[in-house]
This record gives structure tokens, sequence and C-alpha cells, in this order.
């Protein structure tokens, strides 16, 4: 009997701590954590590109002097750094903007209707997610850098 014991003593599974640096790069996410995780870094870019967004929109709106200033910061620059990463630092709020917002949709979309919480609808709607959010910040991004 304690060698029946001690075989099904052996075959429990082992719970182990994982080394977040070491087991998480070969893990592979399914889709709609990493529009998640995205959901949550989008969330927190926004929040550390507040001052940014006060700056912005004080400058654009006081007059039309202020506004001439803001328009030569993303052509010429400011601080020392060139125009063009003035225009990256906004297109990354464009995208932590529109990114946070059409995730938000898909989460209050998946909190209303339970029946759509699956797997498969999941990943759909990660990736529509993902198309939609990317799309629209392309479209903006041609539209920032004078594409049209």
């Amino acid at each position: 009997m304690s060698e029946i014991a001690s075989r099904a003593a052996s075959k429990r599974p082992e719970f182990r701590n994982i080394n977040a640096f070491k087991d998480l790069p070969g893990y592979r996410w399914p889709m709609a954590a990493v529009v998640s995780g995205m959901h949550r870094a989008s969330g927190l870019l926004m929040f550390l590109l507040l001052p940014f967004i006060i700056w912005m929109f004080d400058n654009s709106i006081s007059s039309e002097i202020s506004f001439a200033k803001f328009k030569s910061i993303f052509n010429i620059g400011l601080l020392g750094l060139p125009g063009i990463i003035w225009k990256l630092a906004a297109l990354a709020l464009i995208w932590a903007c529109l990114h946070h917002f059409t995730a938000g949709l898909r989460h209050l979309w998946m909190d209303l209707s339970h029946e759509a919480v699956s797997r498969e609808f999941g990943r759909s709607s990660a990736v529509v997610t993902l198309a939609i959010s990317l799309g629209l910040t392309l479209a903006l991004s041609a539209k920032l850098f004078g594409f049209y």
C-alpha cells in the first residue's frame, strides 16, 4: 500500500514560480491578451503624456501667435529636439487614444453581451480592434506628416 501511495505522490504535478525574464519571452500570448495588454499600455502612455496634451491644447487655442509657434515646433523643433521627435510623440499619443478607445469599446461589448465571451470572439474582436486602431493611426499619421 505504501508503494502505491508513493507512486501516486510522485505523479502529482509540480508547481513552481516562473522566472519572468526566462519563461515569459517564450510564452505565446493569445491575440486577445496582446490587445488587452496594449489597452493597458495605451492608458499608461496617455497618462504619462498628459502634460504634453495640456501644453498642446493650451498653445493651439490661446491665440493665433501661440498657434503659429505651436505649428513651428512640429516643423523646426523645440528644446534641442528636432520637429520629427515632436511629431513622433504626437503620433504615439494619437495611437494611444485610438487604440484605448477601440479596445475600450471591445471590452464594453464583451461586458454587455456575455454570450460574446468565447475564445473565437476574443481572437476575432482583437484582430478587428488592432486593424481599426492601426488603420486610423496610419491615416492620421499621413495627415500629421503632410502626405495629404
